[in-house]
């Protein structure tokens, strides 16, 4: 029995003619309804002609991004008909399947959308298809409404397609559906009052997928302050499964808490999904739950909302390889929705864990999964649809390039498409097995060589990881689910004979059941992730073939592995190494078979910075991962010099024999350079070491090794720097002497090394020397360090005539006194210059 009275009450209806004459002028229609209005229940049935006034019963295909959301709306909509699933309501999501020859209304996931998108393109019998929820931006979603585009624009004009939302990005959906009406439902929203409850103590930021402990225990904090402060249950909305189970043993029992604590998410049993979403029996409620009960589910009795404003992102490291969840700052939209499931039947409230300033700065919508997450899935969609390069998909946000092309990468190297990124034949039956296309190489090459059963329970271990407490030996998680009888190994065996159905003709080898579990389970795992093939490197240390490092938690039973194939890891903010979550023991012989692509050997010479010398040697690797070397007897000498030009950029100049006559060179030829310019060479290190061949090249050509280098003669090599071709070489003595006579007789070598050339003199064999010596062609003087007799500085100066005139007097008063047997006359600039005492010149 229809339940009339309360499909009369869903705000919703009063937006149902202009909806039905949006689809009946044009085909397409955006749907903006609030949470709790019934766009998701009502609106199915009155396209379908199953409720509201009478008319032709068209087949609806309701397309929802959750499995709970799925099978919550279909026990809905079949409640409001007064019948169970799989009459004319059903619902279809991966491994389970509920409908029947009269089904007229059928809610799938978008995956399973996909999937009856690519097996048949004209959709046939379906009129209408409602793609809900669609502000979550969920990359399955995106791509179902860009070929359903496709479907009307080429195939089939007349199928119908709504856009529906309670919050989104309305104009830009229009756009996309070619100016499509937009259709707002007004929702009758009870009062939601905010109270603003920031932790009091610090909280650092999440990162990964940690969150700050802190956090948690301010969260369940709150919640007991909820249950003080406001009546009806409670929704507490949290990132992850581990942080509902963390603050759900910080709240403890019925008896203390006085409510009862249930948990909410995508892998909790259906039974406690069902309890939850069929209201409370007296009993208070606190209810935790993930993203899930943002949108699409009516938790009844909620009249309370505790946000941790935290939400988990797919983020993907494309140049380790690497893809995992990212805890986030959750967008306003989100915090909007959240707000208004406490509003849904009555006035509410809402206690969000930060503070009202930090509101402003949060993300207006969350990130599109298109521009964040791993584009493997999309792109093998999109090459068996007929657009390798997704070009002329009519997509929101196009992919970014360099994901779009990592994931193309991926599909060769699995053999899904071709060269030109056009699918193969095992490219098409990949995407028909609903898994990730690294998931379905390993399910279609390990079901020859470990049997379909077995390869079919590993992959559905891998396509849903398991539970923390399994553990991180994935051949141990296998045995524990086979053993196991919680939700997580339900949806496990659920899957497994999916995934072995859908395995049906490929053949098998008899000796596949030789293999242990462990062997099998490393086997299937490298095959799905070979650039993740690690070899040991001491200490619960791996490294990657890819190139990354990997390491094992403490007590891991897998540290003692020599090779390990490691299926699911994720890298912590500022970490160079990932973290294993999930990995199982291989053999080197496992590794080579599965990461036989990355197989390369080849003749290696270059400069070992741990050795400090030239290495040349035949290096056999697997990636990044060195297998076996041996030495090379003749290096070739290409190879052997770039190997010392290495070596010389990396330990500089100094590496070779600076003898003082080099070093002063250097000097002069940088003091003309600076002052003169061209033609006179720049000798810095990195003028040096950017073109080293044009003053070693000779010394290149000899050398094998460092102790040749370190032979070299700097003087001689330098010298090929001057400018011989225009003469100018010839006066570098006259432009930068290396000494420099003074008026006693003696050659004094010039210090050019502190920036200004430098003359340090003793006082007495200046005398009768009125000007300062210059260089440089008469431009630069150099600076007079006079010194005593004894040697020690006495003056400094540059004006060598003003020095005479006014700071003699003071130097020859000090000194005079000190060294007697010298000469101190009145007048330095008409004296005698002398090197020796007054006896000695006697």
């Amino acid at each position: 029995m229809i339940r009339t009275d309360v499909l009369d009450r869903l705000p919703v209806r009063g937006a149902l003619p202009a909806l039905v004459s949006a689809l009946d002028g044009h085909g397409t229609a955006v749907l903006c309804a609030p949470p709790g209005t019934g766009k998701t229940t009502l609106v199915p049935l009155v396209l379908a002609g199953l409720v509201g006034a009478p008319g032709p019963v068209r087949r609806v295909l309701v397309a929802e991004p959750r499995r709970i959301a799925a099978r919550a709306a279909a026990r809905r909509m079949a409640w409001l008909l007064g019948e169970e699933t799989g009459g004319r309501v059903g619902f279809t999501v991966r491994g389970e399947r509920r409908v029947g020859p009269g089904t007229v209304v059928e809610v799938v996931t978008t995956g399973v959308l996909l999937q009856r998108l690519q097996r048949d393109q004209e959709l046939s019998g379906v009129d209408v298809v409602v793609l809900d929820e669609c502000h979550e931006r969920h990359l399955d979603a995106d791509t179902a409404a860009a070929f359903l585009l496709d479907v009307r624009a080429a195939l089939r004009p007349e199928l119908r397609l709504v856009a529906a939302s309670a919050t989104t990005d309305a104009e830009g959906w229009a756009r996309l559906l070619g100016d499509a009406p937009v259709v707002a439902a007004e929702g009758v929203s009870h009062p939601v009052e905010t109270v603003w409850a920031p932790p009091e103590r610090p909280v650092r930021p999440p990162h990964g997928t940690r969150v700050d402990p802190v956090l948690l225990e301010h969260v369940a904090g709150v919640v007991r302050r909820a249950l003080r402060e406001r009546a009806g249950d409670v929704l507490c909305f949290l990132p992850g499964v581990g942080e509902i189970a963390r603050v759900a043993g910080l709240l403890g029992g019925p008896a203390e808490l006085g409510a009862e604590v249930l948990q909410v998410h995508g892998r909790a049993p259906a039974a406690v999904q069902e309890a939850v979403l069929a209201g409370g029996s007296g009993t208070r409620r606190v209810v935790l739950a993930t993203a899930v009960a943002e949108s699409s589910l009516t938790v009844p009795g909620v009249r309370v909302v505790v946000d941790s404003g935290l939400a988990r992102e797919p983020r993907t490291d494309h140049a380790r390889g690497l893809s995992a969840l990212a805890t986030v700052r959750a967008s306003r939209a989100a915090g909007r929705q959240r707000a208004g499931r406490a509003g849904r039947e009555a006035p509410g409230t809402v206690y969000r864990c930060w503070a009202e300033a930090d509101e402003a700065r949060l993300p207006a919508f969350p990130a599109p999964e298109i521009l964040v997450a791993d584009l493997a899935g999309f792109a093998l969609q999109a090459a068996c649809w007929g657009d390798p390069d997704a070009s002329g998909l009519a997509l929101l946000d196009p992919p970014p390039a360099g994901a779009l092309a990592a994931a193309r990468a991926v599909l060769t190297a699995t053999g899904a498409v071709d060269a030109d990124g056009r699918p193969t034949a095992r490219g098409h039956r990949m995407a028909r097995l609903g898994v990730h296309p690294r998931l379905a190489r390993a399910l279609l090459d390990g079901a020859a060589e470990v049997g379909a059963r077995r390869t079919a329970e590993i992959v559905a271990l891998l396509s849903e990881e398991p539970p923390r407490e399994y553990g991180d030996d994935l051949a141990a998680a296998w045995r524990a689910a086979r053993r196991g009888g919680d939700a997580y190994a339900a949806r496990w065996r659920a899957e497994a004979r999916r995934l072995e159905s859908a395995l049906r003709g490929v053949s098998e080898r008899t000796s596949g059941d030789a293999l242990t579990d462990d062997a099998a389970a490393g086997l299937v795992a490298a095959l799905a992730f070979p650039e993740r093939v690690a070899r040991a490197r001491g200490e619960g240390a791996f490294l990657m073939v890819s190139g990354t490092g990997a390491v094992l938690g403490d007590g891991s039973r897998l540290r003692s592995a020599p090779w390990l194939a490691v299926a699911v890891a994720d890298r912590p903010v500022a970490s160079a190494s990932a973290r294993v979550r999930l990995g199982a023991v291989i053999d080197e012989d496992t590794a080579r078979a599965t990461a036989g692509a990355l197989f390369a050997e080849a003749e290696e010479v270059c400069w070992s910075a741990e050795r400090g010398d030239v290495v040349a040697r035949r290096v056999a690797r697997l990636g990044a991962v060195e297998l076996s070397s041996r030495p090379l007897a003749s290096p070739d000498r290409v190879l052997l010099r770039a190997a010392l030009v290495e070596g010389l950029r990396a330990e500089g100049p100094g590496l070779l024999r600076w003898t003082p006559e080099a070093t002063g060179l250097r000097e002069r030829l940088a003091f003309l350079h600076r002052e003169l310019g061209a033609p006179w060479p720049d000798v810095s290190d990195e003028a040096l070491l950017a073109d080293p061949e044009a003053w070693l090249g000779p010394e290149l050509d000899a050398a094998r090794r460092r102790a040749d280098l370190e032979r070299v003669d700097a003087r001689a090599a330098l010298e090929r720097l001057l400018p011989w071709a225009g003469g100018e070489a010839a006066r570098l003595a006259e432009l930068a002497p290396e000494r420099i006579e003074v008026p006693s007789g003696s050659r004094i070598r010039v210090d050019y090394g502190s920036g200004r050339p430098v003359l340090a003199v003793k006082l007495q064999e200046l005398f009768g020397l009125e000007r300062t010596p210059t260089v440089a062609g008469g431009r630069v003087p150099v600076l007079v360090h006079l010194l005593s007799p004894a040697g020690r500085p006495a003056a400094v100066t540059a004006d060598l005539a003003s020095f005479w005139r006014d700071g003699y007097r003071a130097v020859r008063a000090e000194l005079r006194g000190r060294y007697p047997r010298h000469p101190w006359p009145e007048d330095p600039s008409t004296a005698e210059p002398t090197r020796r005492a007054n006896a000695r010149r006697r």
